[in-house]
């Protein structure tokens, strides 16, 4: 399921059906939970472990914070309806309009694909702005509490054992616990999540979980930028080569420049290192960022993230009423595709939706609705990462025959906008990828590969230099 395949938000379909609705977690994933959940609950309260800043800097508990995260086309239309003014709110305080259509240069299958024929604009900023503005847009809303430096702990249950009828809390530095009943709690809580062992220990079982080891690992600084230049790189990993590397526009005039490496490559967090890191990538633009332009960061961030991990609770034959799980709880991703808020945006419109149709089976509707969602990011983003020998885990049906037609769809785009196009739809979670099979992609695909032409980035070398104009509007 992606944003083609969910009907949109509709807030006079759902009518108050509880006193009150608890979110475990604050990040991306449980604020907008929570929004959903402020039409159909008289209060609302967000549950989380952190001190919240007030102004939009990285936390302890969002470690990923630090690194590159990306609204995809999903995430953006699905906020705009759900946040009002969202969008206009990221850019006020900075964020970058970009067109994924002429300032993005994706590189792939040994050149950059070509511009797509339409304009596909975004917004480019870091996570802890996009955090920060959806956080503000949620407690603005009438009902809702955000409680801070505050833990959940042990869910509550009633008598039967079979409903969830609250939260144990653990507030400040204090040890008391504190009981917070709610008709409905959500787990948000990310990677960390102990809703698996918690059904364990209470006579339910574990869901069962599909891991695929990729053993990528992060680092990324940030360095000054001109402020009408929106230029964005991106270098992803492919096999054999497991070197990969990105440079997008965010706020403060900087780009946020990430290296990445899989199965045992490592970035580095030493500055020289790093500059060398990026002059070993097959373009040199990158690399050029960093020789150019002066610094804006005083170290290097690294983060790993060994494997993709999906947690399949629409298996489970019982599940306790009154409990949802949600974002990386459910499953997360290879982050070089940037997926992450977007299946959290549209998890909270499934949210909606299934509130819209009533309260009894929530849990078994929402998880079955919401593997839609998941599959589609899933294969994408393990679907390249089995391109690579070393990876292991189990591998989505399919998997060799799509590798292969999306390296020869990815080739023909090297010179082929249209396939550009369509590629860029399923990667922004706006179609699903069974739209790269339609006749009229496939046709492109299949015919003979170019003789003789230039790849794009081989017809003009100065193209993607500094100084040439950005296509987004000044």
């Amino acid at each position: 399921m992606t944003l083609a395949t969910i009907p949109r938000y509709d807030g006079a379909r759902v009518a108050e059906c509880g006193d009150r609705a608890v979110v475990v977690g604050g990040g991306v994933a449980g604020l907008l939970a929570a929004r959903v959940l402020a039409d159909a609950f008289a209060e609302v309260t967000v549950v989380e472990r952190d001190s919240l800043p007030d102004d939009p800097v990285a936390r302890r508990g969002v470690p990923q914070g630090r690194h590159p995260h990306a609204l995809l086309e999903a995430g953006r239309a699905t906020m705009a309806d759900l946040l009002p003014g969202y969008a206009e709110d990221v850019i006020s305080a900075g964020g970058v309009v970009t067109d994924f259509a002429g300032d993005v240069r994706f590189y792939d299958e040994g050149a950059f694909l070509a511009d797509g024929p339409a304009r596909m604009e975004t917004v480019s900023a870091t996570r802890p702005l996009f955090e920060h503005v959806i956080r503000r847009h949620v407690a603005a809303r009438d009902g809702v509490e955000i409680r801070t430096n505050c833990r959940g702990g042990d869910y509550l249950l009633d008598d039967a054992g079979t409903t969830v009828r609250g939260v144990v809390l653990r507030e400040g530095t204090g040890r008391d616990a504190v009981e917070l009943p709610a008709d409905l709690v959500v787990d948000a809580t990310g990677r960390a999540s102990k809703t698996p062992n918690w059904l364990e220990t209470h006579g339910y079982e574990s869901p069962p979980t599909d891991e695929v080891r990729i053993e990528m690992t992060y680092s990324t600084t940030f360095v000054d930028r001109p402020p009408s230049d929106r230029r964005t790189f991106l270098v992803p990993a492919s096999a054999p080569r497991t070197r990969g590397g990105m440079a997008a526009p965010v706020e403060g005039n900087r780009w946020v420049v990430n290296l990445q490496g899989v199965h045992g490559t490592v970035p580095p967090t030493d500055r020289d290192a790093f500059a060398e890191y990026a002059a070993s990538l097959p373009v040199p633009e990158i690399a050029r960022l960093l020789e150019r332009h002066d610094w804006a960061a005083d170290g290097i961030d690294h983060y790993p993230f060994p494997t993709n991990r999906r947690h399949r609770y629409e298996d489970l034959d019982r599940f306790p009423d009154g409990l949802l799980v949600v974002g990386d709880a459910v499953a997360s991703f290879n982050p070089v595709y940037a997926q992450g808020m977007s299946v959290a945006a549209l998890e909270a419109l499934v949210l909606h939706h299934v509130l819209a149709d009533g309260r009894e089976n929530l849990a078994p509707r929402f998880f079955d609705r919401v593997e839609g969602v998941v599959d589609g990011a899933w294969s994408l983003a393990v679907g390249a990462d089995f391109g690579f020998t070393e990876t292991t885990g189990p591998k989505p049906r399919g998997t060799a025959f799509f590798g292969w037609y999306l390296g020869r769809l990815l080739r023909h785009a090297h010179t082929d906008g249209a396939l550009t196009d369509a590629f860029v739809r399923v990667l922004t979670m706006e179609r699903p990828p069974s739209s790269l099979l339609r006749p009229g992609v496939v046709r492109r695909v299949l015919l003979p590969p170019p003789s003789g032409g230039q790849h794009e980035s081989e017809a003009d070398p100065h193209r993607y230099e500094e100084g040439r104009p950005s296509s987004s509007p000044r």
